[in-house]
């Protein structure tokens, strides 16, 4: 585990779209959380299951060596990932990438996209506690029923 400054430190390195090749560490509920893993760095990456194919036959395995491109990263010491190979996205990712990152990848560092956020919109919100608002319906963007 990596402390704060640590985590700053490796996002500082770090740009959104940035290919990573990783191994699958974990699948713990096939088509229903996600999938760990390792892409050489003090911190473990994830893939959410929004960003997976609804088939969970089609999810990388546990063991496969796969890559990876930098999709998310905030305070926490965690690096959220989407498969590069479009084979192993979910169905309708343009549609999401659309609606909520129109301009991914955005330019520069994670770190500088960040902070760009925060000043045009206030303090950055962690993803996962926004993705927590869209599907309880608080906020923009998909409802819980969005995947069907």
């Amino acid at each position: 585990m990596v402390n704060h400054a640590e985590w700053a430190e490796i996002r500082r390195g770090l740009r959104f779209g940035q290919r990573l090749r990783g191994t699958v560490t974990a699948v713990p509920r096939p088509g229903a959380i996600g999938v760990f893993v390792d892409v050489g760095l003090p911190v473990g990456g994830f893939v959410d299951v929004l960003l997976l194919p609804l088939d969970a036959e089609r999810w990388p395995r546990e063991g496969d060596e796969v890559e990876f491109e930098v999709w998310w990263a905030d305070e926490r010491p965690q690096l959220r990932l989407k498969p590069a190979d479009p084979r192993l996205l979910s169905e309708d990712f343009p549609r999401r990438q659309a609606e909520h990152r129109p301009h991914w990848p955005e330019p520069g560092t994670v770190e500088q996209a960040l902070r760009a956020e925060s000043e045009a919109t206030g303090p950055v919100r962690t993803h996962a506690a926004a993705e927590e608002d869209r599907f309880a319906g608080r906020g923009p963007g998909p409802g819980p029923d969005d995947r069907t």
